[in-house]
């Protein structure tokens, strides 16, 4: 069972109604903020293509105007636009979902605008952000989907079986889940056969946005360690610009602790060029166990052919956006919050040239299979016991049908989520 620090209230967040699809632009301004009626899926077509007949618009038009972008086409790309502006929604069914976000970064790119527009939906996010509702959409998220629960479940067990028996413990945590992972673990420290451990626990931030809730983390963690009975030592780390600037003396790594460390969604964030040393810095710290959790998506080797990249954005969160449809209600905020990020991080992708780093955390997703040949660099894949995967079996057996686990294949690491027998999320177990 996943244990929480958090206990949800059931209250609901109110959004601002302004939400502009495309920023800067006089002649296109967003359509009405309510859904548009079914019929408008299907009915409307272009001088470039077919009315597709089976609802699926939304894909469709994306690609003509991603192609016409690659290929320059100023008419077609102006037309396209206008049309995906007419028919998007971010309150609509999925394929208006798709076609609101997708449409603003492909605008983005059209007029080079999409440093400024990522900087603008980041600051917009940063001032609308607080503990609570950090806290209530983590929850509700974690309720209705595996999507994170299973890396936790996965990593937690690993770090428990890689650390059993050792008397001071040093958890590295280099995520974005607000510790949501830990208490787990420490309930299953307090209640260890022999002596309880002492556990350090370090927390790396590289956003503002994280960093603005850290010290009431801190006070919650702190108190439920208190309540196990487990010895314990809170640090956070702030002030990175990125992952690249992390270094072993700054994480006050001690020669007699037992070190883990725990990525979950980190390894995206640095920026391709540096993965290697990052990994290479992550080795210098001679942990027991390094654990790896990455969503399964390839952003990262098709970044110089903008047609191909985007072809594999739209694929993924076609998929991820398919998925908070079945798991939420239509009018979950929390669904709506966790949409918004998408929007950024696909601008992120698909319009920011961000050369100079000046823009933080890089969004280059990778897929298992490339996170392995980076990680065997440095350390050896490392098998999850049958235990552990009996938990992650039984954690899925909470959710809605249409999720299940998948074996490492042949020379594979590592175990993936699969949603619809789509590979969504990896999650994996390295040693020195």
């Amino acid at each position: 069972m996943e244990r929480t620090l958090f206990t949800p209230r059931e209250t609901h967040f109110s959004f601002s109604s302004n939400h502009h699809i495309i920023h800067g632009h006089p002649n296109m301004q967003s359509t009405n903020n309510q859904p548009q009626t079914s019929h408008t899926s299907t009915s409307r077509s272009s001088d470039f293509g077919e009315p597709n007949t089976d609802g699926k618009w939304a894909s469709r038009l994306l690609r003509e105007c991603a192609r016409a972008i690659s290929d320059k086409d100023s008419t077609k790309i102006h037309h396209l636009l206008w049309m995906l502006n007419e028919l998007a929604s971010p309150y609509g069914d999925c394929d208006q979902k798709l076609a609101s976000y997708f449409l603003q970064a492909l605008f983005c790119k059209a007029t080079e605008s999409g440093l400024r527009c990522f900087k603008t939906l980041t600051s917009v996010a940063e001032k609308n952000h607080s503990f609570d509702s950090a806290r209530k959409l983590i929850l509700k998220f974690q309720e209705v989907s595996p999507w994170t629960t299973f890396g936790h479940v996965a990593s937690n067990g690993a770090i428990l079986e890689a650390l059993e028996g050792e008397s001071k413990l040093h958890i590295i945590d280099i995520s974005n889940t607000l510790c949501t992972q830990w208490p787990t673990l420490l309930e299953a420290l307090a209640t260890r056969n022999d002596e309880t451990p002492r556990l350090k626990l370090t927390v790396v931030v590289t956003t503002s946005i994280v960093s603005s809730v850290m010290k009431e983390i801190a006070q919650r963690m702190e108190k439920f360690a208190r309540l196990m009975g487990v010895p314990f030592e809170f640090n956070v780390i702030t002030g990175l610009n990125h992952l690249g600037e992390l270094t072993k003396e700054g994480l006050g790594v001690q020669e007699d602790e037992a070190i883990a460390v725990n990525c979950i969604g980190a390894l995206r964030r640095v920026e391709v060029d540096e993965r290697g040393s990052v990994i290479r810095m992550l080795q210098s710290l001679r942990p027991r166990v390094v654990t790896v959790v990455e969503e399964e998506a390839d952003f990262s080797s098709s970044r110089n052919d903008f047609v191909k990249c985007f072809e594999e954005c739209l694929r993924f969160y076609t998929l991820y956006f398919e998925m908070l449809e079945e798991s939420f209600v239509p009018t979950s905020n929390e669904r709506l919050m966790l949409e918004r990020e998408c929007s950024r991080s696909i601008v992120r992708v698909l319009a920011c040239d961000d050369e100079n780093g000046v823009l933080g955390d890089c969004e280059r997703k990778e897929r298992g299979c490339q996170w392995s040949l980076r990680l065997k660099e440095a350390f050896s894949p490392a098998s999850f016991s049958d235990d552990v995967v009996d938990d992650v079996k039984a954690l899925l057996k909470r959710y809605k049908t249409g999720w299940a686990l998948v074996l490492p294949q042949g020379d594979d690491s590592g175990l993936y989520l699969t949603w619809k027998e789509e590979p969504v999320v990896w999650a994996s177990a390295w040693k020195p």
